[in-house]
């Protein structure tokens, strides 16, 4: 599992990582398998790790008082998962976390993210452009979800994320978009008649 991290890795610094930094991210990350279904966070709880998915792919979400499931994140290969508000203030989340299939990760605590940024520097950059691009995603998901239309809103996901379109069953999607089932058919068919 930690060939796919090293792999990965790659695409944030041309450096190649040294002896040493493998040695220290393998000290660092956690291999662990979670079954579908199988939560990683719970609500309630404080996010310990963050998941590195090596192999997988996994929601996260909110549940409101009415019962119904506001997804504010996907994750598949190559991405990570966690509530990073909790994991970094070691508060309560709010969030379930949990697989849609199953899923190999790499678990990653606070202090082992802590010393590798200090140590590895290719653990450095590619923390520092993951916040940036995160950021930027945010941005334009929270501008979308007050200013464009359902289809808009679909078109712009699958354009940005083609390969989560095609890899999550329909409701996920919708409640990603933060939009009904219903609504969502409509708009594909209407997409797919371009």
């Amino acid at each position: 599992m930690y060939d796919a991290y090293f792999k990965y890795l790659r695409n944030f610094s041309p450096k190649p990582l040294t002896d040493d930094e493998k040695a220290l991210i393998m000290k660092n990350f956690t291999p662990f398998r979670l079954r579908k279904r199988q939560y990683s966070l719970q609500a309630g709880d404080i996010c310990k790790k963050f998941a590195f998915i090596v192999k997988g792919a996994m929601r996260m979400y909110t549940i409101d008082d009415k019962g119904i499931e506001h997804v504010v994140r996907l994750g598949i290969e190559d991405w990570w998962m966690g509530d990073r508000e909790s994991f970094v203030n070691l508060s309560p989340s709010r969030y379930h976390i949990d697989a849609l299939e199953h899923c190999d990760l790499l678990y990653l605590t606070l202090e082992g993210a802590n010393e590798l940024q200090e140590k590895v520097p290719a653990f450095c950059q590619m923390k520092s452009i993951l916040d940036e691009r995160n950021q930027m995603a945010n941005h334009r998901r929270l501008t979308s979800s007050i200013s464009s239309t359902a289809k808009m809103r679909y078109t712009e996901f699958v354009e940005c994320y083609p390969e989560l379109a095609d890899r999550f069953p329909q409701h996920i999607i919708a409640s990603y978009l933060g939009i009904n089932k219903d609504t969502l058919s409509r708009v594909k068919r209407q997409h797919n008649l371009k």
